[in-house]
């Protein structure tokens, strides 16, 4: 059977004033959320914009031949993990310096190998979808990579990204 450890000290929950109309909380959740999401979306999008384009160049372009089958095209998941690299690097910076700059600046080693362990498992997450895209589905157009890889996966390792960097990588403490 397992006890409570008696060291560990817990700060009870405050419960919530009885005068306080769903409105006001309401409120007050959009308050304290709506900057930080929305900050996150905005460093989101620039750095998704440089991945696409990236991704497009690596798989669809070529020097020599111009637009069809890039340099890359027969290793579309090689490329786009080169462009999830750089993508996480930027990321990384915009939320510190800007999306969580509000929040106590946290251990960076542990900060910076948290955000590299949840970024490989959002990597993967991606990486499935054009995965399943490409190899299950037989979908190798610059459309078909486009909503798969980075359309889809994006908006699913993006979800998951949310929800892990403000627990784990920049917690309010």
């Amino acid at each position: 059977m397992l006890t409570p450890d008696q060291t560990k000290q817990e700060s009870p929950v405050a419960p919530s004033p009885k005068g306080t109309s769903l409105r006001a909380r309401t409120s007050a959740m959009t308050k304290e959320h709506l900057r930080p999401t929305t900050l996150f979306l905005l460093v989101g999008g620039v750095v998704f914009l440089l991945d696409t384009a990236m991704y497009n160049l690596l798989v669809f372009w070529s020097p020599s031949q111009g637009w069809g089958a890039g340099l890359m095209h027969g290793n579309p998941l090689t490329a786009k993990l080169l462009t999830i690299a750089v993508a996480s690097c930027l990321t990384y910076l915009g939320n510190r310096l800007w999306t969580f700059s509000d929040r106590p600046r946290p251990d960076t080693r542990r900060s910076i190998m948290l955000f590299i362990l949840l970024n490989l498992i959002a990597a993967g997450l991606q990486l499935c979808c054009l995965a399943f895209s490409r190899y299950v589905l037989g979908l190798d157009s610059v459309l078909a990579d486009n909503i798969s890889g980075t359309l889809i996966g994006q908006i699913v390792s993006t979800s998951f990204r949310y929800v892990t960097y403000g627990r784990l990588v920049f917690p309010k403490r």
